[in-house]
C-alpha cells in the first residue's frame, strides 16, 4: 500500500523525533532512528514480495519506525504518559484516530524487554498488525553487527558501568547474540545471521586480546 498520510505529518514527526532524541547518548540518537527507518523500509519491501497475501501499511511502518523510541522507559519524561504519548502527538499533527492508535500500539511493543515479559502478546499483536514484525526486526538488527557493537560500547560508556568494557562484552552473550532467534521476518532472520556472526567474531578477538597472562 502506498503512503497516504500527508508528507507534512511525516515531516513534522521527523522534526519532533530529531529534537526528542537529541538529548540522549549516541546509542539512541536520531541516527539510530534513521537506520531503523531505512531497515524497516527495506524489510517491508522484501517481505511484500514473499508474503503477497499480507498487507504492510507504509504509513504505519514509517511512523512506527520514527517513533519507536518515544516513550521508551529508559528515557521517558516525568510529565509524559508513555501509553498515549505517541497517539497524542500524531493526533495533534492530523493523523486519523485509527492510525494514531495503531502506531502507538506497535511502538509500545517493539522493545526486547516487553516481548520477554509476554511473548504470546507480541505474537497476537503481530497477527493483527504485521507492521510490528517489520519495525521490531529493524530495531533489533541495529543492535547487532558492526553498528550494534558501536552502540553497545557507547551505551556502556554513557552509563559508566563499574565493570567497564567487559560488561558490554557480557551483554553480547546475555542479549545481543540471542536477537537473531527472535526475528519475525525471513528478511530479518537472514540479515541477523550475518550480523550475529560479526558479534561472535568480535567477541573472540576480545577474549584473545584480554586473556594474556600477566
Amino acid at each position: 500500500m502506498d503512503s497516504l498520510v500527508g508528507s507534512d505529518i511525516v515531516g513534522s514527526v521527523e522534526v519532533y523525533v530529531k529534537d526528542f532524541m537529541s538529548r540522549f547518548d549516541a546509542s539512541h540518537d536520531y541516527n539510530h532512528i534513521k537506520r531503523v527507518l531505512a531497515l524497516s523500509k527495506s524489510i517491508m519491501n522484501s517481505e511484500r514480495e514473499k508474503k503477497v497475501n499480507v498487507i504492510f501499511d507504509t504509513d504505519t511502518v514509517i511512523l512506527a519506525a520514527l517513533l519507536h523510541d518515544v516513550g521508551d522507559k529508559k528515557y521517558v519524561e516525568p510529565d509524559h504518559d508513555p501509553e498515549n504519548q505517541i497517539a497524542d502527538l500524531l493526533r495533534e499533527r492530523g493523523a486519523s484516530e485509527e492510525l494514531a492508535l495503531k502506531v502507538q500500539m506497535i511502538a509500545t511493543h517493539v522493545s526486547f524487554s516487553t516481548e520477554m515479559k509476554n511473548p504470546e502478546l507480541i505474537n497476537t499483536i503481530i497477527s493483527q498488525y504485521p507492521e510490528l514484525a517489520i519495525v521490531q526486526d529493524a530495531d533489533r538488527l541495529d543492535a547487532i553487527g558492526a553498528v550494534g557493537i558501536g552502540r553497545a560500547f557507547t551505551f556502556g560508556g554513557a552509563k559508566r558501568s563499574k565493570d567497564g568494557m567487559q560488561q558490554t562484552i557480557d551483554h553480547f552473550t546475555e542479549k545481543l547474540e540471542k536477537l537473531g532467534s527472535m526475528m519475525k521476518t525471513e528478511t530479518g532472520k537472514r540479515i541477523a545471521l550475518e550480523r550475529t556472526q560479526r558479534l561472535i567474531l568480535f567477541r573472540s578477538w576480545w577474549i584473545e586480546e584480554t586473556t594474556l597472562p600477566l
